[in-house]
């Protein structure tokens, strides 16, 4: 598809409820309001377009450049692209969606590091996001215990001084690392237990911040009885 072609079906395809939907997520400027269900097909029929992926992330419209992060090759992304593009993000849902690409690149752990020291809300929270998401896509064995121990106190001691949904992705993180493992689990929920309440401001939705001693117990169980099957 070419871009112009692609952006024809993104406008087609956008609804005013999802435009309202995705205004209540924080998201501002140009969109069309389209359903990540129909994204996922754009993706499924598109593949993997590099070339298009740019053209739809200069663009500026939301969903399009949600589309982009799923079309772009991770192995494509130079440091240079990712750090333009994230640059550029000005809300939690597209963090997101950038933030899995690129760790899919393998390279989440190296902008983790560099981008958490960042001030702007956006940039600090898709390095969490980035350490998230790098849980998930890289060699896990690249996350050392001794790295995941001095991230989760990084955590204990700035949380609360970070912005808004920088705070959310930390808590993120922390549930992220205390599930790699049942050591790590324990140090994590100890972690959030002195770290108490987490506030994050979720706008209008009727999201929560997860405590994350709990939900580490119940992912590590629901894994337990699943390998049990």
């Amino acid at each position: 598809m070419t871009l112009a072609q692609t952006l024809a079906v993104l406008k087609n395809e956008g609804t005013a409820q999802n435009t309202k939907v995705y205004g209540n997520h924080g998201v501002t400027g140009p969109m069309y309001g389209v359903s990540y269900a129909v994204l996922k097909k754009l993706k499924k029929s598109i593949g993997t377009d590099h070339a298009l992926a740019h053209g739809l992330w200069q663009t500026g419209i939301h969903d399009a450049r949600i589309l982009a992060c799923m079309v772009a090759d991770p192995a494509a992304m130079s440091a240079r692209d990712m750090d333009a593009w994230v640059r550029e993000i000005n809300n939690y849902v597209l963090c997101d969606a950038f933030a899995g690409l690129v760790a899919r690149s393998g390279q989440g752990l190296r902008k983790f590091e560099i981008w958490k020291k960042r001030k702007s809300e956006f940039v600090s929270t898709a390095a969490w996001n980035a350490l998230c998401s790098a849980t998930i896509f890289e060699d896990g064995a690249a996350i050392s215990h001794e790295f995941a121990l001095a991230q989760m106190a990084h955590i204990e001691a700035e949380i609360h001084h970070q912005p808004n949904r920088t705070r959310h992705s930390m808590n993120q993180a922390l549930i992220c690392l205390g599930v790699l493992n049942k050591t790590l689990a324990k140090g994590a929920k100890a972690v959030a237990k002195r770290i108490g309440k987490v506030e994050v401001d979720h706008g209008q939705t009727s999201c929560k911040t997860p405590d994350a001693a709990a939900y580490i117990d119940k992912t590590l169980a629901h894994r337990a009885a699943k390998a049990k099957k």
